[in-house]
């Protein structure tokens, strides 16, 4: 997973990590080798180190962003060895609704001014999943 800089290869990152910063890399990166040492390279792994990540950014598209304040971003984020909670794939769920109309802004959500702040998540979910299937598609 790491280079010989210990910097993380971005070839054996998910995409949408490695066309993210190099903070949301790293912290990916150190989270799945501890979780791979305590649980081996399976899907708990993944699972604890994307949850890591949800503590620091948010997904945006087809990347993750740093978030403006630290904390997980979803009741499967706040997690537990035991969790299985409903995941929001990234999106900041405990935002504001202003911060969330701003991402739907960005991303050009249709409707997301009369949306309420569950169904926002829910539109980012699916304009960040539209935006990562296109970039995997490009082939970048």
């Amino acid at each position: 997973m790491a280079k010989n800089s210990g910097d993380p290869d971005p070839d054996d990152l998910p995409s949408t990590i490695a066309r993210s910063d190099e903070k949301a890399q790293r912290t990916y990166a150190k989270t799945l080798e501890h979780a791979e040492e305590e649980y081996g390279d399976g899907r708990r792994a993944h699972q604890t180190a994307y949850a890591a990540l949800k503590h620091t950014h948010e997904k945006v598209g087809d990347h993750w962003e740093p978030k403006d304040h630290k904390g997980p971003s979803d009741a499967q984020a706040e997690g537990g060895e035991d969790t299985d909670r409903p995941t929001a794939g990234g999106v900041d769920a405990n935002a504001t609704k202003e911060h969330l109309m701003d991402v739907a802004k960005r991303l050009d959500v249709p409707g997301r001014s009369s949306m309420t702040k569950d169904e926002l998540v829910r539109a980012i979910q699916k304009a960040n999943d539209k935006e990562s299937r296109r970039s995997r598609e490009k082939g970048s």
